[in-house]
Parts: C-alpha cells; structure tokens; sequence
C-alpha cells in the first residue's frame, strides 16, 4: 500500500509539471486572469473553471434551490453524471486561485463519475491554490479514484473546511480530500461523511504525503486494504487530530490510520466507537477520554473549556468537558 502511494505521489507530480509547461506556453492568462469572481449561482461556480487562478467569494448558501442546480449538479444534471469536478479531469489544469467560502455552504452536490479520478467539488487544487470557509454538505459523491468531497488531488493548501454526506469509489477516498499531496496542507477542517473504498480510505483524507493538523473525522470508514479513521495510509506529517468514526476492513486496518511511515503526533482515536484497538499512528482513548480536557492539553493543544453553546475563538479548539469531543472553534 506504501508502496503505491508513493508511486500515485510521482504520477501527480509529473503531472502537475506538464500542466505548468502547458500553462506557460498558452500564455499567464490560463491560471491568472484579471478578474475576480462572486459566487452567488451555481452558474456563477461553474464559471470557476475558466478562472483558475483568480479569486474567488461565496456570496451566499448555494443549494438544489438555487439557479443552475438542475442543469449543473443535480442527479439529473450532464446525462446523470451531476457536476463536473473544477476542472474536469486529472488531464486538466488544476486550480491555483483562492476560493472564500466566507462560512457559506454548498449543499446537495451530486457527482456521478465511474471510471474516473480527481473528482470532488474541485478535481485538483495545485500549488498555490487555496480554499477555505467553506461547508459542503449533503453530498453524494461516487467515482473511481482520488475522490473527495472537497477536493479529490491536493497540492494547495485546505483550511476551516468542511464536508458531509458520502464518498465513494475504489481507491484513495476521503470524506473531505481524496489525496494530500506532498506539498498539501489540510487544517482546521474536518469530515462527518460515510467513506466507502477499497484500498486507502479515510474519514477525512485517503492519503496523505503532506501536511494535516488539527482537524477531525467522525463518519464511518468502510474498506479493504489501507482504511483508517482519519487516513487510510500516511507518509506525511499528522498533528493535533483525531476521529471517530467506525472502521472496518481486512488488512492495514486503524483506528485512526491505517498504514503510517510518516510522523503522527498528538493525536487520537475513539477505540469505543471506531471499534478498533490499534492503528498505524495515534493513541487510543476510550470514549470518556476522548471528551476530557485532560487528554489534550496534556497533549499541548490550543484547547480551552467552555459552556455548552458557547465558544471562544481565541483558542484553536473547544471542548465542553467531560460532555463534548473537542470541536473547532470557527465551526458552525
């Protein structure tokens, strides 16, 4: 399983580099056009593609009531297909620019796309590229490879972003990233999703290279090989994280990672609910434990107890003690 994610890691590589030479020869325009973009239609969403690398702003919700779900995103929309990943395939140009949820969502997004990868609200963000402040939920999201609900391939960098609803396909699928790249930064975020796969499926990213930290997962994790809670295989670095979720599987099974030759540090796992007692990385914490303080700050998190409806932003993380798992504190 290492093995492959490895080799998956050169592929997108190589592939990253001939989109730039590309990029180059068609002029600075393809990936930084002039002009900026507000989002307020799923017409408006769609029209991120010809602007790869402009910036972005979420005006508002965008959901099966708002112009240009029908033709774009519903399960009726492009013969049955639903909505086209930004951009496209994994032949296309990636993202680069910046989008801004501004805490808004994209609600009811339905992607249909078996026999192909990189599929997610956006199929590549490349380097350069960031998103943040933004919700999708609901989502029904089935394809083959580097699927996620945000983001199936990541080189850019993902933050206080989340994802709900499910994910399927066949291999590297996340509830909110199918793949971290090696130059991907996935934080702040986190997944409630059902994950389905069959080799390296996590609740909240099905490989990771890069980065990840503080950040969660809750969803189940279903699969065969390289399943875990949090990450289904890892040669990254992973921080201040933690998940939930049940997991099943039949070989590299963990409760918050499956297969680890990388760095994970201060971190946990639910080894009542996920139904597993190891995993690659990590440690286990009953249930009890997952929702006391104690287990974090002991771990020198930037964590802070309050009320229950209440938060303090000043802190990365809150917990309402002995009551709560610990959430982020920008979360909804």
């Amino acid at each position: 399983m290492l093995e492959k994610l490895n080799c998956y890691v050169k592929k997108l590589s190589i592939l990253l580099i001939a989109v730039a030479l590309i990029a180059g020869m068609a002029g600075c325009d393809l990936f930084f056009p002039s002009q900026n973009l507000e989002i307020r239609t799923w017409y408006d969403l769609d029209a991120i593609r010809d602007n790869l690398g402009g910036h972005h702003i979420l005006m508002n919700d965008l959901d099966s009531t708002t112009a240009g779900y029908e033709e774009l995103a519903s399960p009726t929309a492009n013969e049955g297909e639903g909505w086209q990943p930004i951009i496209g395939t994994g032949g296309d140009p990636p993202f680069t620019g910046t989008f801004d949820g501004q805490g808004y969502e994209i609600r009811d997004l339905f992607i249909n796309l078996p026999g192909k990868g990189y599929v997610g609200l956006f199929s590549i963000v490349g380097e350069g590229g960031h998103i943040e402040d933004i919700g999708v939920v609901n989502a029904d999201v089935t394809s083959t490879a580097y699927i996620g609900g945000l983001v199936g391939a990541n080189s850019g960098t993902v933050s206080n972003s989340y994802s709900t609803g499910s994910v399927t396909g066949v291999e590297w699928v996340g509830g909110l990233v199918g793949f971290n790249f090696e130059e991907g930064t996935v934080s702040n975020s986190y997944s409630t999703g059902s994950v389905t796969s069959d080799y390296g499926v996590g609740g909240l990213a099905g490989g990771n290279v890069g980065t990840v930290s503080n950040s969660y997962s809750t969803g189940s994790v279903t699969g065969e090989e390289g399943v875990g809670g949090l990450l289904g295989a890892n040669s990254g670095t992973v921080s201040n994280s933690y998940s939930t979720g049940s997991v099943t599987g039949n070989d590299g099974v963990g409760g918050l990672v499956g297969y680890s030759e990388g760095t994970v540090s201060d971190s946990f796992w639910d080894t009542e609910t996920s139904g597993q007692a190891s995993s690659a990385g990590g440690t286990g914490k009953t249930t009890a434990e997952m929702k006391s303080i104690a287990t974090f700050s002991g771990a020198a998190w930037n964590i802070i107890a309050v009320t229950s409806g209440q938060t303090n932003p000043t802190y990365t993380w809150n917990i309402v003690d002995d009551e709560t798992y610990p959430f982020l504190s920008w979360q909804p």
